[in-house]
């Protein structure tokens, strides 16, 4: 999968979305009944969360490609070339349960499982997770796309990400395996317009976190 196959994907869900007006629709119901924790500074926060997630969409096949690069200057292809083909098949080959979600609500199923599954996979060895590899900013998005998806539902997504982050990445050989060469990479100036990506995502779409409500 390449960010151009997705960004197919999501134009083919948009002109989808131009006829149907769902998606949409789902947002606004969505941003009536945010957490207080979450607020949309503007006068149409279905459209900013709208375009919230369309970026959030378009993010995970660059995210995976990233890594994939990282990985490789870091000599460390084959050991991160599962969490690669598992976040690939989100979007190439969902699962029974994702096939009935479609347009642009699949895609942000498919994205945020993407998403959780490097979450939870950066948490799964020392050296990621000492590096804080997945940033506020990651975490924030991460929280608002549970929010946009709903309860049950993204529980279960949820438990489906750390059940794939755990096989392939569960043992303590592996939270134990020296992955600072990876780290020195992601490290790399070439990693930060990711981690300004995930910051902006948020203000320039005019959504704020404030800690201590819910």
């Amino acid at each position: 999968m390449t960010p151009q196959a997705v960004l197919k994907l999501i134009d083919q869900a948009r002109r989808q979305e131009a006829r149907s007006g769902t998606f949409l629709r789902h947002m606004e119901n969505k941003a009536a009944c945010l957490p207080a924790s979450i607020s949309v500074d503007s006068g149409h926060p279905a459209v900013c969360l709208f375009q919230f997630a369309v970026e959030y969409i378009e993010l995970a096949p660059r995210l995976i490609e990233s890594v994939g690069a990282c990985a490789r200057e870091a000599g460390d292809e084959a050991l991160f070339q599962p969490l690669i083909d598992a976040a690939t098949r989100f979007f190439t080959r969902p699962s029974v349960l994702l096939v009935e979600y479609d347009g642009l609500d699949g895609l942000l199923i498919r994205a945020y499982l993407c998403h959780r599954l490097m979450e939870e996979m950066s948490e799964n060895n020392r050296s990621t997770r000492a590096s804080e590899l997945v940033d506020l900013g990651a975490i924030r998005a991460n929280l608002l796309a549970h929010q946009l998806i709903g309860e049950p539902f993204a529980n279960e997504l949820d438990q489906a990400a750390t059940i794939t982050a755990l096989q392939i990445a569960g043992s303590p050989d592996y939270y134990e395996l020296d992955l600072d060469p990876f780290v020195a990479q992601v490290n790399h100036a070439a990693w930060q317009w990711m981690r300004d990506y995930w910051e902006n995502l948020l203000v320039r779409n005019h959504i704020r976190f404030a800690l201590g409500k819910s």
